[in-house]
């Protein structure tokens, strides 16, 4: 029904359903651009060149990658320190702790490369190492609660200080090399693996002296100093003065003899910080 006081006839929502259907579904009551020939060519190749693109770019960064990961990360080198079994691990800890019993400390060979460690108990590895570094800061962490003295910020400091303790001698060994000027094929990863050797020694003097107080401490803690310092001098010997046997320098020439005090200086330092880095641990 009209209203009869009304002048005009309201036409707006039929105009509205009239128009409704030329509208574009979504864009503010205008009419959508039609996508002509000319629109679809000037949008896709763009997209496509920049697809394009982004695909090359990411292939050559990870080509680059993968050449020059080596260089900074050797992953090949430290895949042959961890290529390890039990029967290996179970022989170098009895020869850490009973150096004197071995006899045959040559490397082995397989045209010109040192074999697998899992192959020669002679062999350094990092996976030994690594392991008795982890169990350390554990046993450390173990030594400081039985004394409630716990603290993360001193499991921290502890951890820590064993870490610099251990740069600082590859690095001063390296110096020393250089100053003496070895050549020998001992790496920087082949001396932390020789230096980390010491943690399993420090390990079992910790245990010992929270099972047996200090008598047990100083005891096997002293049996490990003596069984890493010959480990070392038996180990390093065939590394710093296989230049000088190559060459047929007389044993007690002045380079020789420099060689030798730095194989007693570095064989020596390990039970020094074996000491330092346990002897606040039991009490």
């Amino acid at each position: 029904m009209a209203d009869p006081h009304q002048l005009f006839d309201d036409t707006s929502s039929t105009q509205s359903r009239g128009y409704g259907a030329q509208r574009a579904p979504g864009g503010l009551g205008y009419p959508a651009a039609s996508a002509t020939p000319q629109a679809a060519f000037l949008a896709d190749p763009v997209s496509n060149m920049a697809m394009a693109y982004g695909s090359s770019l990411a292939a050559q960064g990870k080509e680059l990658v993968d050449k020059n990961i080596d260089r900074f990360i050797p992953v090949t080198k430290l895949k042959y320190y961890f290529a390890v079994d039990t029967m290996y691990v179970g022989r170098k800890l009895g020869l850490l702790f009973f150096p004197y019993l071995h006899q045959d400390w040559e490397v082995q060979y397989q045209q010109d490369t040192p074999v697998a460690p899992r192959f020669d108990v002679n062999a350094p590895d990092l996976y030994i190492p690594a392991m008795a570094f982890i169990t350390y800061v554990l046993v450390a962490g173990l030594a400081l609660g039985t004394q409630d003295r716990f603290s993360p910020d001193l499991l921290g400091l502890q951890a820590s200080s064993a870490l610099a303790w251990l740069t600082l001698e590859v690095v001063a060994i390296l110096l020393s090399l250089y100053l003496v000027t070895v050549n020998t094929d001992l790496t920087t990863i082949d001396l932390v693996a020789f230096l980390g050797y010491k943690y399993v020694g420090m390990i079992g003097g910790v245990l010992m002296g929270l099972l047996f107080g200090k008598i047990g401490y100083y005891l096997v803690l002293g049996w490990c100093c003596v069984a890493i310092f010959v480990f070392m001098i038996r180990t390093l010997r065939l590394k710093i003065l296989a230049e000088a046997a190559a060459e047929g320098v007389p044993v007690r020439g002045a380079r020789n003899q420099l060689r030798m005090y730095l194989t007693m200086a570095v064989a020596a330092a390990q039970p020094l910080l074996m000491y330092w880095l346990t002897f606040h641990l039991v009490r």
